[in-house]
C-alpha cells in the first residue's frame, strides 16, 4: 500500500481505564468513516498497568493499527518515537482521552493544502478546566512569550498535525533532549511542544493555528505546580541552547 494519508500517533501511559470505557472503539468508529488511507500507531511508555495488554490484543484484530512498546521515558520520546515510524504524509499526535475528538484533524487539512507545514489546535476557553489550570495557563503563556517570542495562543493543547519535511528536520534534532526520564509518573513534558514550536518557528516551517473542540478531562499526569517548574526551566534551556548555536 502506498503512504497513507494521515499517521496518528497515540502516547500511552496508564491509560486502561480509558481503553476498559470504549476509547479504542471511539477512535475505530471515526476511523472508519474516513475516506482515505490512514494509520494509527500507539506507543505505550512503559505503562504498569494492562494496557499494553490491550492494546496489543485490539491492533492484533484491527488493520492500520499497530502498537510500539517504549521504556517509561515520558510523553515526549513516546511522541518522537511515533513521529519518526509514522509514513503517512500528515502526522498527528493526539492524547489517547480524546479530550480533543479526532474529528478536528478535518480542520487541518485546508491549512496543509494552504500550503503550512505545521497545523495546531488551539483550545478557546479551556471550558470545564479548573480555576488553577486556566490560570498557569496564562501565566505559562506570558513566560513563553517574554522568554521565547512565541506568538501562539496554545501551545499545550496534545493536537498537532505536521507534514513529512517538519517531521525530518524537528523530531531528530530534539530527540537527545527528551530521552531521559527526569520525574516519576506519566511526565507530561510541557517544554516538548514549546521547543518544537520555537524550532519551527526558527527554521522557517509555516504553523497555523487552529481553534479546535476540547473538552477536560481529569488525569493525574497533569501536575500544575511540578509541570510549571519544568515548563520554566525547558524554556531558559531553549534560550539558552540556541544563543550558544546548540540548534
Amino acid at each position: 500500500m502506498a503512504n497513507p494519508k494521515l499517521s496518528i500517533i497515540f502516547p500511552s501511559y496508564n491509560e486502561e481505564k480509558n481503553i476498559r470505557n470504549g476509547i479504542l472503539e471511539t477512535v475505530e468508529n471515526y476511523l472508519k468513516m474516513v475516506d482515505y488511507p490512514f494509520e494509527a500507531l500507539f506507543v505505550d511508555d512503559g505503562s504498569k498497568d494492562q494496557t499494553a495488554t490491550l492494546l496489543k490484543e485490539f491492533v492484533k484484530n484491527n488493520k492500520n493499527y499497530r502498537l510500539i512498546e517504549n521504556s517509561h521515558g515520558g510523553k515526549a520520546i513516546t511522541v518522537i518515537t511515533g513521529m519518526l515510524e509514522a509514513k503517512g504524509e500528515v502526522a498527528l499526535f493526539s492524547d489517547m482521552d480524546q479530550a480533543t475528538p479526532l474529528k478536528e484533524i478535518e480542520k487541518f487539512f485546508p491549512r496543509f493544502d494552504e500550503g503550512y507545514d505545521i497545523v495546531i489546535g488551539s483550545r478557546h476557553g479551556r471550558k470545564g478546566a479548573p480555576f488553577i489550570r486556566k490560570l498557569s495557563a496564562w501565566g505559562f503563556s506570558v513566560l513563553r512569550l517574554i522568554i521565547l517570542g512565541l506568538p501562539f495562543k496554545d501551545t499545550q493543547c496534545g493536537f498537532k498535525a505536521f507534514n513529512k519535511s517538519s517531521i525530518e528536520k524537528l523530531f531528530p534534532k530534539i530527540k537527545h533532549e527528551w530521552g531521559v526520564l527526569h520525574t516519576k509518573g506519566g511526565a507530561v513534558n510541557a517544554g516538548f511542544d514549546v521547543e518544537l514550536l520555537y524550532l519551527a518557528k526558527k527554521y522557517g516551517f509555516k504553523i497555523a493555528e487552529v481553534e479546535v473542540e476540547w473538552n477536560y478531562v481529569d488525569t493525574e499526569r497533569v501536575q500544575v505546580i511540578k509541570d510549571a517548574a519544568a515548563a520554566i526551566y525547558d524554556m531558559l534551556r531553549i534560550r539558552i541552547n540556541d544563543f550558544s548555536g546548540k540548534y
